[in-house]
């Protein structure tokens, strides 16, 4: 019974020290969905806008989304692991990283950051601009709807193979790193696929925006496709990639020098009683 309190999730929200930490984390990932859709999909407001002028800018596009990611992450990451994605949440809740109740709890604070965000992007915009579809996602003509979800599940795949790279507790050199590699990874998505769905790789992104400028066409490919990736990513990670546990080598290695530090006492008692 207590274990399934434990995947379910129940212990976070039954104290009122778990329900005051839990509480903070929903609004880190609330805030961080909101710092996305309200930075990275003004940018694709700038680019649609001044398209009819210049070439499309994907670089500003992509470089946007990576930069507000690896900031959010650097500044949030303490409090709630800047999940900021249903599909990174989705992925970890798979192997084990977080309960339940908790990962549902997310999901929703997410969704409702990315749509605070996108609309006071609205609401800050001059109403000529909305015509430019808020940033929202959508699949390219040329392509299928099962050709869209192929893209949007290697985006899910790349981004939570990195997090679960990253946030390794075996790799403890990479924590450091962990906020700029998962903010390129969300830029290389963007300069490889945006011209395909949108790049969006994160359903709260693109929830929020279809939900504030009533496109919903294809919808369901931004939440199954970047899921599944996620969900293969990590347990591919978890199962087969994850790095090798550094405990055994650091007691042996304590153990030889505790046996090293007797041996040198032993020599200086008999060194002693030879003098």
């Amino acid at each position: 019974m207590g274990n399934f309190k434990e995947v379910l999730g129940i212990n976070d929200v039954s104290s009122p020290k778990s329900a005051s930490l839990v509480s903070k984390a929903l609004l880190a990932e609330f805030l961080g969905n909101f710092l996305l859709n309200f930075f990275g999909c003004g940018s694709v407001v700038v680019m649609v806008s001044t398209a009819a002028e210049n070439k499309p800018n994907f670089l500003l596009v992509a470089i946007t989304f990576g930069l507000v990611i690896f900031t959010s992450v650097q500044a949030l990451g303490h409090v709630s692991g800047a999940h900021l994605n249903p599909a990174v949440t989705s992925g970890l809740f798979s192997i084990g990283k977080i309960n339940l109740i908790k990962a549902l709890l997310y999901i929703v604070a997410q969704c409702v950051g990315a749509t605070a965000g996108s609309a006071t992007l609205k609401a800050l915009l001059p109403e000529n601009w909305h015509e430019s579809g808020l940033g929202n996602t959508g699949l390219n003509p040329h392509l299928t709807p099962l050709q869209g979800f192929g893209f949007e599940f290697f985006l899910g795949f790349v981004l939570v193979l990195v997090v679960c790279g990253v946030c390794d507790a075996n790799r403890p050199e990479a924590k450091a790193a962990g906020p700029l590699a998962i903010g390129l990874t969300v830029a290389l998505g963007h300069m490889g696929t945006i011209n395909f769905t949108g790049a969006s790789m994160n359903p709260a992104r693109s929830f929020g925006s279809a939900l504030i400028a009533g496109g919903w066409n294809n919808h369901w490919i931004y939440w199954i496709g970047p899921i599944a990736g996620a969900i293969v990513a990590a347990q591919l990670y978890e199962n087969f990639l994850k790095a090798p546990k550094i405990i055994e080598a650091t007691i042996v290695e304590r153990y030889r020098t505790v046996a090293d530090e007797k041996e040198l006492k032993r020599l200086d008692v008999t060194k002693d009683n030879f003098a």
